[in-house]
């Protein structure tokens, strides 16, 4: 069974920086795609990065390129994503996805704040 657990939200100030971490169980992260999301008022997803299967190479929303990064860990299984120079309008709710045969999974959400 596919399972995504994310990590690292709380509180950060205006222009800093935070690490999320998707630890995932049932599929492996150096092998298939994984994705960060996400969710903004009215509960509309944004996508946001995603790192591609075994070669990894990765892909980026406007919003986030330049700013976030994506990564994965193999040994660990998990996939991060860096946020740089955050600023308020970043605050919120971060999810991850993976696509496992066909069927969509979803990560139990981390969120933060960026606040003074």
């Amino acid at each position: 069974q596919v399972q995504l657990v994310e990590s690292g939200g709380g509180l950060v100030q205006p222009g800093g920086s935070l690490r999320l971490s998707c630890a995932a169980s049932g599929v492996a992260v150096s092998g298939d795609d994984m994705g960060w999301h996400r969710q903004l008022p009215g509960d509309k997803l944004e996508y946001l990065a995603s790192v591609f299967g075994h070669e990894g190479t990765t892909n980026y929303e406007d919003v986030a390129r330049g700013r976030f990064t994506i990564s994965k860990d193999s040994a660990k299984n998990t996939v991060d994503l860096l946020l740089n120079d955050l600023t308020p309008q970043d605050t919120g709710v971060y999810l991850c996805k993976t696509v496992f045969r066909g069927q969509e999974y979803w990560g139990q959400r981390t969120q933060f704040t960026v606040s003074t």
